[in-house]
């Protein structure tokens, strides 16, 4: 999926690409070379002239096609609820999904987890750690569902009920962030008063 990421990435010998395959079908096939003979027109360095020539110029030449996405791009689409994705990149993640069985199969399982989370169905747990655990294909996805089993019953309880401790969290969050701001210069009373008056 990942073949020709950096394909069409700019480089500074772009300028410079005609006169090397011009001076290539003239007859030059050394790469040392054609970087000699032009090096007042070159760009610094011969190892970008030498790759170059070793990728477009000898043998075939790869086809120039649109930059496949990223990983983190593929990522963030499967956990972004799919009305919340833009047109573009529904039809992106359309044609990765047709190419990877894998990936399809995983994007089930996210979609249907995000389901269970969003509307609390925690009763639907279960069901759906088997159907996770049953994936030959995706170890990770197996091992994540084994380690919800450890602690069944708490994050049924957390998929379930309405409460949470964002609000515990929130506070602790602000006040390690305090702490860091202070970068152990000072005292328990500076960091109380800092706290105490920031609330």
């Amino acid at each position: 999926m990942f073949t020709g990421q950096w394909q069409n990435r700019a480089t500074r010998l772009d300028d410079f690409k005609p006169y090397l395959d011009q001076r290539w079908k003239e007859g030059c096939t050394n790469a040392w070379k054609l970087w000699r003979r032009s090096r007042n027109r070159a760009p610094r360095g011969y190892a970008g002239v030498r790759d170059y020539v070793s990728r477009n110029l000898r043998g075939k030449p790869q086809p120039v096609g649109p930059r496949p996405p990223s990983a983190r791009a593929v990522t963030r689409w499967l956990l972004t609820h799919p009305d919340a994705l833009p047109e573009g990149d529904r039809v992106q993640l359309k044609a990765v999904l047709a190419n990877c069985p894998e990936l399809t199969a995983l994007a089930e399982h996210v979609r249907s987890f995000g389901r269970m989370v969003a509307h609390l169905q925690g009763d639907q747990l279960p069901k759906w750690i088997e159907a996770a655990s049953s994936t030959t294909d995706l170890p990770s996805l197996r091992h994540f569902a084994q380690h919800l089993e450890r602690d069944l019953d708490a994050v049924i309880a957390g998929l379930t009920l309405p409460w949470n401790s964002g609000v515990v969290e929130g506070h602790v969050n602000r006040i390690k962030m305090l702490k860091r701001q202070m970068f152990g210069r000072a005292g328990f009373e500076l960091l109380r008063k800092r706290v105490l008056l920031s609330s």
